[in-house]
């Protein structure tokens, strides 16, 4: 089985919205978490979405689930202080409805709506070949890092170098048991699931995504997503 664990705990405080946290500002009248959702729910290959949201706003992405038709929905769960244990609350309601044997998952940032289907499939296959999947793209321009004192440190080489992204994908027991690992030791706030993975020992696989992507965190962000979905929208209306 191919579960989606779609997780938007955060309230977005970079993004300073008024009203809503980030993942639920509309696009065409259509919240981003639904937007993303649709990605997942539409492909053929995805028998189960989780999600792990903002407690308070559970009752109205059960009402999203509804009027949007998003029957692979299996369980909506609240989200916590860290994306670690929003992720890990997303892990364990997957693992409540499908046990763990067998199943690929593929956990995906609640404000990441311009995924595309190949990706999805590509992050599937490759758990089942390589036993992970962590969607990148090739760095545009040189990555460098940098020491305590702002100073840099190394400058990679910009062939070799790659931007994680979303989805990041693995057997669901693999994941769990990273992440059990990590809260007996005291960690929940690794950065994202291929740093946690990779801290604990495992191998990763690279898949290539979409240059686009993003993750809404800013308005900037927010700007470029209807932006880019407009146009392929109109791509699609011209075809």
């Amino acid at each position: 089985m191919n579960i989606a664990v779609i997780f938007a705990g955060g309230v977005g405080t970079r993004m300073q919205t008024v009203s809503r946290p980030k993942q639920f500002l509309l696009v065409h009248g259509k919240p981003i978490i639904v937007h993303t959702i649709e990605l997942f729910q539409q492909h053929p290959d995805i028998d189960s979405i989780i999600v792990s949201c903002i407690e308070d706003w559970i009752p109205y992405m059960e009402e999203m689930k509804h009027r949007y038709r998003l029957d692979k929905i299996k369980k909506i769960v609240p989200g916590s202080t860290t994306g670690q244990l929003s992720i890990y609350n997303g892990l364990k309601a997957a693992e409540e409805v499908h046990g763990t044997k067998d199943n690929v998952v593929l956990i995906h940032d609640g404000v990441r709506p311009l995924i595309t289907p190949e990706t999805i499939s590509d992050n599937i296959e490759s758990v089942k070949k390589y036993n992970s999947a962590v969607t990148c793209t090739v760095a545009k321009e040189t990555v460098i890092l940098v020491d305590d004192n702002n100073e840099v440190a190394e400058v990679p080489d910009r062939q070799s170098s790659r931007l994680a992204k979303a989805p990041q994908s693995f057997w669901l027991e693999e994941i769990l048991a990273a992440h059990r690992k990590a809260l007996s030791e005291g960690e929940d706030n690794f950065i994202d699931s291929c740093t946690m993975m990779r801290h604990y020992g495992y191998s990763l696989r690279v898949v290539i995504g979409p240059n686009e992507n993003i993750k809404i965190t800013t308005p900037d962000d927010f700007y470029t997503f209807r932006a880019l979905y407009d146009v392929r929208e109109n791509n699609q209306l011209e075809q």
